[in-house]
């Protein structure tokens, strides 16, 4: 901790250990929880009986006044201070004199940070919650009209079976619901106060801890003081839940960067989110999608970093915790700028239906259905059908064909019992209708997903 009004330490720090000691120049990002939990810190003093209603109005005020200059960029940020509990302590004992020293009273500067840290970390989880609910808006509103839009299914990035682009999508916004649940999940799992639990074992002043975090908004306050001022497994929440939404949209990104070269060409993004090359004028570039997946490491980094900083730690605090933020910041920044700026690159891409529709021409994709055919009409084992069809594949690929677009005289070469119904069933529309199991990729099926997503949207 800090040296200030050390009675053990006599020498001033150095002007070195000053600047490797500090962390006010990232942790300035906490003002606005800093001052309102010493707002309902003292409050619950006054209420308590350990300051007066003069202390507490001039703390409250002076504190307001600290607020409105930083929002005014007038606020003076000083490494000497060391972090951002003592730069607005030491400016508010400018600004009202010895009342401020009663801030601290009944807590440490170990449950502080834990208040404003988690605090700023609940608040994000909700507000990445609603990035995330403008983005699954925007993937809908992209579903409802590509419901019959065909392309080809891959597994193995090799066409394998007729899908429509509508449920396509519909893969990534049940990812991104799940994301959404887990912000969800971790803001109520995480909403306790740690505020009263002072540097480890709580504190012989009278508090009431519950009232304190009544005002603050918390569910209720934690159990044992020695685990929460240690405690940062919301912010390794926080990190993961943001890692995983990434990985979510990373992988979305690298489609949509197959997708508009021009070996696909299923979709243009919009000269707004694109970029050109410095040396080639002819060149278009994904570069939004690209940057999306290169975060994507970064915020992985961040996770790691703080899962390695925790991992050895006794308890209580120790200053190696000091590392717990930069990162969390970071990824916080990332990750919203990201869910940005993919909404917008979707909801003004262009989507180029008539090239899906080209693409499912290609790979067989209706062979499984013929594979099917010969089981249930011709009396084949799945094993034998499966090598049938195989051949049929290859016999359509010497003729240039797609296996759809073979006659019904081409097919009972190799089964004569095949009737005229499989040219129906090889139909690639109809090859995608037939999975109408639910959660496959039929219209019917697609439109119930859609439906789903709606009411869920709108609950």
């Amino acid at each position: 901790m800090s040296k200030v009004a050390s009675g053990k330490i006599k020498k001033s720090s150095s002007k070195l250990l000053d600047e490797f000691n500090a962390s006010i120049m990232f942790d300035k990002e906490l003002y606005k929880e800093d001052i309102k939990g010493s707002i309902a810190h003292v409050k619950m003093l006054y209420k308590q009986g350990i300051i007066s209603n003069e202390s507490m109005r001039k703390i409250i005020d002076g504190l307001e006044v600290i607020k409105k200059e930083i929002e005014n960029g007038e606020y003076n940020f000083d490494i000497k201070d060391e972090d951002i509990h003592m730069s607005i302590e030491n400016r508010l004992t400018k600004l009202i004199g010895d009342d401020a020293k009663r801030v601290h009273t009944a807590r440490s500067r170990n449950d502080q940070v834990a208040l404003d840290f988690r605090m700023y970390v609940l608040r994000n989880f909700k507000e990445i919650s609603t990035l995330l609910l403008e983005l699954e808006k925007v993937l809908l509103d992209i579903e409802k009209e590509h419901v019959e839009t065909l392309l080809p299914g891959m597994t193995h990035l090799q066409h394998a079976q007729p899908i429509n682009f509508a449920y396509h999508l519909l893969a990534y916004s049940s990812m991104f619901k799940r994301d959404i649940e887990r912000f969800e999940s971790s803001y109520k799992r995480n909403n306790i106060s740690p505020i009263g639990c002072a540097a480890l074992a709580g504190t012989p002043y009278k508090s009431d801890r519950e009232y304190e975090a009544e005002l603050l908004g918390f569910e209720s306050v934690s159990i044992n003081c020695l685990d929460t001022v240690s405690d940062r497994d919301f912010a390794l929440e926080m990190l993961f839940n943001i890692s995983v939404l990434m990985m979510h949209i990373s992988r979305l990104s690298e489609e949509l960067i197959l997708w508009s070269s021009s070996e696909f060409s299923f979709v243009e993004l919009s000269d707004e989110y694109s970029t050109s090359s410095s040396i080639m004028p002819q060149k278009k570039n994904p570069d939004v999608p690209e940057l999306l997946r290169g975060k994507t490491g970064r915020c992985y980094g961040n996770l790691i970093s703080l899962l390695t900083v925790m991992k050895g730690l006794p308890l209580a605090y120790n200053k190696d915790m000091q590392e717990d933020k930069e990162g969390v910041f970071d990824s916080v920044k990332t990750v919203k700028i990201s869910i940005k700026i993919l909404t917008e690159a979707l909801k003004t891409m262009s989507i180029k239906a008539d090239k899906m529709q080209q693409a499912t021409k290609v790979g067989h994709l209706s062979a499984t259905d013929l594979a099917d055919y010969l089981t249930t009409k011709c009396g084949y084992t799945f094993r034998d059908a499966y090598k049938l069809t195989g051949e049929i594949v290859g016999y359509a690929d010497d003729k240039g064909k797609d296996v759809s677009e073979l006659s019904l005289k081409e097919l009972q070469k190799f089964e004569p019992n095949i009737k005229d119904d499989v040219l129906s069933i090889l139909q690639l529309k109809n090859s995608m209708n037939a999975r109408n199991s639910q959660g496959g990729t039929s219209i019917e099926q697609t439109k119930k997903q859609i439906e789903f997503f709606q009411k869920w949207l709108d609950s």
